[in-house]
């Protein structure tokens, strides 16, 4: 997916209006089910909507660390009342959102605590992404998640050789 210079900037106004507390944008649901570390269902209105995480990545099944990834986001959101800020929808469908609890950014936690990479290609010099990025540089730092191992693979090419 190529994302327009117009695209750009709708996400990083989003995004300032999510972190200024003004989520014009945003929805409530319930969370019936994380599928893994970054995509889960939420209940709504008496639908439910798959959403992908924004700008991370978790471990793909059959990769190191994805049990722990999508046990941690399961222990974050399943069950749980959310906020949901979109940001875009991917060709699967889904909705690319930034997903909060009160006091919580579930994208940032899963990254601060190891269980996610911030991806270059579609997280990019947002203030969002930048805080992101951060988290990640001291979870590396601290060797958590998937940092404990030396060279840890992220999903995007862990993919490419598992195809």
């Amino acid at each position: 997916m190529r994302w327009s210079k117009a695209g750009w900037v709708f996400v990083g106004v989003c995004i300032v209006l999510q972190l200024s507390g003004l989520d014009v944008f945003a929805w409530e649901g319930t969370v019936t089910r994380v599928l893994d570390g970054d995509s889960l269902r939420v209940k709504t209105r008496g639908r439910v909507e798959t959403i992908r995480l924004f700008g991370i990545d978790c471990p793909e099944h059959g990769q190191a660390g994805w049990a722990e990834a999508k046990r941690r986001a399961t222990v974050l959101m399943t069950g749980k009342e959310v906020s949901i800020v979109p940001v875009d929808v991917d060709r699967y469908g889904r909705t690319v959102a930034v997903v909060k609890r009160p006091g919580l950014v579930v994208n940032a936690e899963l990254v601060r605590t190891g269980m996610a990479w911030v991806h270059p290609f579609y997280c990019k010099s947002e203030p969002f992404c930048q805080e992101l990025e951060q988290l990640e540089r001291s979870a590396r730092q601290l060797r958590l998640g998937v940092w404990r191992d030396e060279r840890p693979v992220p999903p995007w090419k862990w993919k490419q050789r598992h195809r």
